[in-house]
């Protein structure tokens, strides 16, 4: 509806950054912060987590708020749909209210350029004379024209009448009503028009007036008329279109207060009806969360008969069921624990007079013939054998009550791990082999306790001399930070892939067919993981195949100290990845040197080897998970690896369960 254009904004100035040049070292200084302003760059980093963090519990809101998602998205829809309504309606009204004013318009100029042509007509020329005489008597018509032609407009339009000479209308003859500006009021280009045909010409434009009073936006009519001397001249209707204005801004306004109000009402709706869904979808997400946390009398409430309700039911029913397996479930493990309990309690009184008559047996062999001496040698060995199983049944059935209880105290491991290596000498002689110990320099304290600890140690190195293939076995400690370590490393037959999940399952074996030299009973790591986590540290195995495998156990120096990592790496520095990594960047690292096996008699101090390997610092240990002996998740190959890389986690081949000799 307006002719007027708006210019466009001048864009901001861009701002232009440099090297900072000033002498010394504050200048480059200057410029690296610059550089580092780059995008990936410091500073440019700390600037986006500067505009995110207002916006963090917004986002926060949006993701974990169903009821927030659906009502924000019900309002930007129905704004979408208000506005483009709007605009719809407000360019019928506009384009109807225009249609209506040019109709008009045309309608009434047509008259008054009807009544100049006949009063042109009617009206006898001037007497001869003068050019002069003439014009004036013709600008003197035109006025006496314009104001009969606009008196009966009474502000509904105004006339203006111009000469066809291109020179300073104001002189030649210029006539307007109501105070119009008639040089800037008639564009140039309608004028043009005008003067060239002889039919009626329109267009919109701005009116503007002499007297100071605002422009306002209105429609142009001209016409080429001849005055009563037959001069053409220009005569125009101008007719103002503030009243049709006012009207489409008063749509414009009931529109945007509709709009607003529809808005409003749509989201509070939205509201209310979103709410009866997701309330009860809620509700049922706090009870299912009751329920993980073993609230299992948690139950929804119903009401109704709808699809909520119906939901309800079936949450309820569900959760009714599994209660009922759960207290099944839990019934059948406390009745197959006090089974083993009972069991084991009642096998003690035939077992203890079955040990005593072969006892008997046993020392009277030498009097009886080969056959006999050896079946009571067997008789023997078997009895010892079926005694540690009923011990391991004991004790795995405490700690599956959890009755198992934790006598911790100071003590230095290296003196758990002398006793540990002087009952393996024996098992070392016939395997051939040596123990290796690497770290023994310094005391190595922690609170703990000495027989649980003793016991998985056993385990951990008879099981290492029974897979070890006649190879040295190295038993490393170290400390730091919060934690101690314990490895127990070997070298035969390793561990295969995908096994280290089932490695501490009970009366699990890799090889079945392999017979037990030592007499295991097939809960040595069962009970030994258990032991770890009692004392709120790690157990976890590494392997590969023909490559040997490693055993770590990870103690807090301080008990119910949480664990954050190791001072053992997992994965030992000589595995064959890091082999080939060493030997692809700067060679392999220093050799352990033997240590020799301690004599049978007695426990004399250990001999240290006379170069050992740097341990590394304590850092966090994401692999190792508490309790658990699987080493599954993948480490970066960075020097910040605890654990070495990658281990290739799997499993003993059979007697790494068994209670470590008898």
């Amino acid at each position: 509806m307006s002719a007027g254009s708006t210019a466009p904004k001048p864009g901001e100035p861009g701002v232009r950054t440099g090297r900072a040049a000033g002498p010394g070292r504050g200048g480059s200084r200057f410029g690296r912060l610059l550089q580092d302003g780059a995008p990936g760059g410091p500073v440019f980093r700390l600037v986006a987590r500067w505009v995110r963090r207002p916006l963090l519990p917004a986002v926060r809101l949006w993701r974990r708020n169903l009821q927030v998602r659906v009502v924000a998205g019900t309002l930007l829809m129905s704004l979408g749909v208000v506005l483009l309504l709007g605009l719809v309606v407000i360019g019928q009204v506009r384009n109807g209210l225009l249609d209506a004013k040019e109709k008009a318009a045309q309608s009434q100029a047509a008259g008054g350029f009807s009544a100049a042509q006949d009063r042109a007509a009617t009206t006898p020329p001037a007497p001869g004379g003068q050019d002069g005489g003439r014009a004036g008597s013709s600008v003197n018509w035109r006025s006496t024209l314009v104001e009969q032609l606009a008196s009966g407009g009474q502000s509904a339009y105004n006339v203006v009448a111009l000469s066809l000479e291109t020179g300073d209308t104001a002189s030649r003859g210029a006539r307007a009503s109501g105070e119009v500006d008639p040089t800037t009021s008639i564009p140039a280009d309608l004028r043009h028009s005008v003067a060239q045909g002889t039919s009626t010409f329109q267009k919109f434009a701005r009116i503007h007036y002499t007297s100071g009073k605002a422009s306002e936006a209105g429609l142009v009519i001209g016409k080429r008329l001849n005055d009563a001397d037959g001069t053409p001249y220009e005569l125009y209707y101008l007719f103002p279109l503030t009243q049709e204005e006012d009207s489409l801004a008063l749509v414009k306004g009931t529109l945007a207060t509709a709009g607003l109000f529809v808005v409003v009402l749509l989201g509070a709706i939205a509201w209310l009806v979103v709410r009866q869904v997701v309330t009860p979808v809620r509700m049922a997400a706090g009870v299912a969360e009751r329920l993980s946390a073993s609230g299992l009398q948690e139950r929804m409430k119903v009401t109704g008969e709808d699809d909520i309700a119906r939901l309800g039911e079936a949450f309820n029913k569900m959760a009714q069921n599994l209660q009922l397996k759960i207290q099944q479930l839990e019934d059948l493990s406390r009745m197959q624990r006090r089974f083993v309990s009972d069991v084991s309690h009642e096998l003690r009184t035939p077992l203890t007079t079955v040990r005593m008559a072969a006892d008997v047996i046993h020392e009277a062999r030498v009097d009886f013939d080969p056959v006999t001496a050896r079946s009571a040698e067997l008789l023997g060995d078997q009895l010892d054998r079926f005694e540690s199983l009923l011990s391991d049944l004991l004790e795995i059935s405490r700690f599956d009550a959890g009755a198992a209880a934790l006598e911790a105290e100071p003590i230095d491991l290296r003196q758990v791990v002398r006793r540990v290596i002087g009952g393996a000498e024996p098992l070392a002689e016939r395997k051939g082999c040596r123990i290796l110990v690497v770290g023994d320099e310094q005391p190595v304290v922690a609170e703990a306790d000495a027989r649980r600890v003793e016991r998985v140690l056993r385990n951990l190195v008879v099981n290492a001399l029974e897979h070890g293939e006649g190879r040295d076995v190295t038993v490393k400690l170290a400390a730091a930070g919060g934690a101690v370590a314990i490895a127990v490393r070997d070298h035969g037959v390793g561990l295969k892939p995908g096994e280290a999940a089932r490695v501490f399952n009970r009366f699990w074996r890799a090889d079945p067919a392999r017979a037990r030299t030592t007499g295991g009973t097939g809960l040595g790591l069962s009970i030994a993981v258990e032991d770890a986590r009692l004392h709120g540290g790690w157990l976890q195995a590494w392997g590969e195949p023909g490559g040997g495998s490693q055993f770590r156990l990870t103690l807090p120096r301080t008990a119910d100290e949480p664990l954050r990592g190791s001072p053992i790496p997992l994965e030992p520095e000589d595995s064959r990845r890091n082999r080939e990594q060493a030997a692809a960047t700067a060679g392999s690292g220093p050799r352990l040197t033997a240590v020799p096996v301690q004599p049978a008699g007695g426990h004399p101090a250990l001999p240290v080897p006379p170069r050992m390997t740097p341990v590394p610092r304590a850092t966090v240990d994401p692999t190792a998970l508490p309790g658990s002996g699987a080493r599954v998740v993948a480490r970066s190959a960075a020097g910040a690896d605890d654990d070495g890389g990658e281990a290739m986690a799997s499993t003993r081949a059979e007697g790494e369960d068994g209670t470590g000799g008898r």
